[in-house]
Formats: structure tokens, C-alpha cells, sequence
């Protein structure tokens, strides 16, 4: 109400629901998990405490101190007579031995890959399933953007170093069977054989907790749906934008899109690593620093180990969350995993989150932006012309 003028809301769910072509389910309870170790810690208690199943669904899962640790306590599990599901990418895992697997399927584990290299169809390979989701007994479900290896957890064998800055959700409730629902479709896909129906919980529009939206990308269309709703909602905020990506090469579009909503009175904020693991796909996105400042968008540079969060908060209600990087690989080729949530005490948290992570970076200034140096330019041209491979 302004002036005893009605102004509708921005974000509503019906709304959302007709842009996605899905829909919400309520009734959940949401934990955000991103310092101090605390994401680790819930998902081995978890999964220690998991009494029918287990699915693990990962982009990376190494058979690092943090690989092996998971797989035992999965095999003393599976002993237990709980049946465990993994489904990893191959190109993602390709340094974890056959060795490493097999010793997995020997303890009753059912293991498949995705996206096989294949010489019949080589280019069959650009293609990844990067998505992050561990579902147990169809009541918790945990996504983000971690990965199954040390530099997510932190742990280092006789080092200290911090673990990678990342942000994973606990969701319990209904959405957890919905979550199944999407892994069992990925199973199936890379030749499962199907999981019991009697694993998968009742969906229900119970509004008594959080309502949360599973948006997932496991073909072309599915990936035209989350473009669609990210466009959509970086076009609708009227108060802000806080965008927390590892990897940043931005399409025309989303330039004009984050410029436009600068204009009309949005403040937009990108928090970026000061250092990437990905130093081609980092100078690609520098490239379009210098339009994006220009049009008021505020850039920062994390200034710890390494920002590997994916997440994105819209007039302090509508939170985005997962595995989906702002660049053209998450957004055009790989199988993705993300939830919704709309709420604005769970917003506010994902904005205390961030202004955290604001006092560790640096903002970037136009004015010192330019002056950079002649070979820092140079790079960030050649290899935004391979923005759409990185």
C-alpha cells in the first residue's frame, strides 16, 4: 500500500508458476549451511542417521580424505541394508579410478555415470551433469554448489587452508520427494534400474512452512525454463539484485538486462572470486566490467580461498540456490540443479549472508578498473571470444 494505492508485490508465486511451468510445494522447512564446516557435518550425520536410502547425485566426487570418508560410512550404510544410489559425471570424476567405483558396487552400492565419453559421438562430452543433490529417506534433501572433495570441506592432509567459499540448503518436508522424483528421472536416464515408489513421499501444498520451487535443467527445454525464470526475475526486481557466481561470462542479454535494472532503480550487486580455478572463464567475464560499471552495477571480488556459491537474492524475497554459474555452460549445455524459495525471512538471511561476504572482497571502481594494464585487456578479449565454451 503507497498512498492508498495497492502496488502489487513482484514476486508471487502463481506468478513464478506460470514463468517456470511448474510448481511450488510448501510446507518445508529450510537450513541454510555455508561456514564453518557446518554443511559437511549435516550431510555425514545425516547420512549416518539415514534408515531406507540414500541418493547422492554429484558433478565431482574425488577419492580425496573427503571421498573416502563419504564412501565408507555409504558401505557400512548399505551393510546396514540401506540402499545407496550414486550417480556422478563422468567427465566431472574422471580422475577417480574405476578402482574407486568398483569397490563401491562390491558393497551393495548401486553406481551409475552420466554422460560416458562415447567415440561414436564424441561431442556427446561437452555435455555435464553438474548438478549437487543428496536425498535421504525422501524426508531431507541437501543441494548447492558443493562438490564430493577436500577443497569443499576444507580438509587437507598436514595443511591448513580454508575451505572453498561455497553455499549449500538443508530442505526437509515435502520437497524432498519432489527432489526424488527429479533424481529418479536422471537414474533411469543413465541406466538405473527404478526406484521403489514407496521411497518417494506424498507432494503436498501444505502452506504451513516454506514453499519451495525445484528448478532443474536436465535437457534443452528444462534449461530454456531457467533461463526464462532468471531473466524474468533479474527484469521484475524493483529493489535489488545480489548475484554470487564462480563463474561469470554474461550473454548481451544479461548485460542489458542487470544495466536496465540499474535505470530503473534497482541496486545491482555481483560478488565474483578475486581468484578463480578457472583463470580462462575469469578473464572472459572481466571483459565486460568496464559496460556493466559504466551502467552502475556494482562489482566485488571475494577475497578468500575461493568463491565457488552460486546464488541469487531479488528484492530481499525471492532466493535462488544450487549448482547454475551465470555463464554459458550452466545456462546453455550442462544439467543443472536449483530450488526457489519465496519468503522474506529466509531472503533476509541470504542477504546477511552476503553483505558477510561483502566485507571480505573488494569492490572494483571504475575509475581503477580502466587504468588496468595492457596485457590484462588483451586477455580478457581473447578469451571472451571462447565466453560460450567456458
Amino acid at each position: 500500500m503507497y498512498d492508498g494505492i495497492y502496488i502489487k508485490p513482484a514476486f508471487e508465486i502463481p506468478e513464478i508458476e506460470k514463468i517456470y511451468g511448474s510448481s511450488f510445494t510448501g510446507g518445508n522447512s529450510v537450513h541454510l549451511l555455508w561456514k564453518n564446516g557446518e554443511l559437511f557435518k549435516a550431510i555425514f550425520d545425516s547420512i549416518a542417521g539415514a534408515e531406507r536410502f540414500v541418493c547422492l547425485e554429484f558433478y565431482i566426487f574425488r577419492n580425496d580424505e573427503t571421498g573416502i570418508e563419504l564412501a565408507e560410512l555409504l558401505k557400512k550404510k548399505a551393510a546396514g541394508g540401506v540402499r545407496i544410489y550414486i550417480l556422478y559425471d563422468h567427465f566431472g570424476s574422471f580422475g577417480t579410478p574405476r578402482k574407486f567405483w568398483a569397490e563401491l558396487k562390491k558393497a551393495g552400492i548401486n553406481v551409475r555415470a552420466s554422460y560416458p565419453f562415447k567415440w561414436t559421438a564424441p561431442l556427446h562430452y561437452a555435455r555435464r551433469d553438474h548438478k549437487k543433490l543428496i536425498l535421504i529417506d525422501g524426508k531431507k534433501a541437501f543441494t548447492g554448489g558443493l562438490n564430493i572433495a577436500n577443497e569443499y570441506r576444507g580438509y587437507y592432509f598436514k595443511r591448513h587452508k580454508e575451505a572453498w567459499r561455497d553455499t549449500g540448503i538443508l530442505l526437509e518436508g515435502p520437497i524432498a520427494g519432489t527432489l526424488l522424483s527429479e533424481f529418479n528421472k536422471s537414474w533411469l536416464l543413465w541406466g538405473g534400474k527404478p526406484l521403489e515408489s514407496r521411497n518417494v513421499s506424498r507432494v503436498t501444498r501444505n502452506w504451513n512452512g516454506l514453499p519451495v520451487l525445484p528448478i532443474f535443467a536436465s535437457s534443452s527445454r528444462g534449461r530454456r525454463r531457467l533461463r526464462r525464470l532468471l531473466y524474468y526475475s533479474i527484469n521484475h526486481a524493483r529493489k535489488s539484485i545480489f548475484l554470487t557466481t564462480a563463474y561469470f561470462t554474461p550473454s548481451r542479454r544479461m548485460i542489458e538486462m542487470l544495466s536496465e535494472a540499474v535505470k530503473r532503480g534497482a541496486i545491482v550487486r555481483l560478488l565474483l572470486p578475486l581468484k578463480s580455478d578457472v583463470l580462462a572463464a575469469d578473464y572472459a567475464g572481466r571483459a565486460s566490467f568496464t559496460e556493466l560499471l559504466k551502467a552502475g552495477v556494482q562489482i566485488y571480488n571475494y577475497k578468500g580461498r575461493i568463491l565457488h556459491a552460486k546464488t541469487a537474492v531479488f528484492d530481499g524475497c525471492w532466493s535462488i540456490i544450487g549448482s547454475a554459474n551465470l555463464d554459458f555452460q550452466s545456462l546453455r549445455w550442462n544439467d543443472e540443479g536449483n530450488v526457489g524459495i519465496l519468503d522474506k525471512n529466509f531472503g533476509q538471511q541470504m542477504i546477511d549472508v552476503f553483505d558477510e561476504d561483502i566485507k571480505n572482497s573488494i569492490n572494483i571502481k571504475l575509475e581503477q578498473w580502466i587504468k588496468r594494464g595492457l596485457c590484462e585487456k588483451i586477455k580478457e578479449r581473447f578469451f571472451a571470444l571462447f565466453r560460450r565454451r567456458l
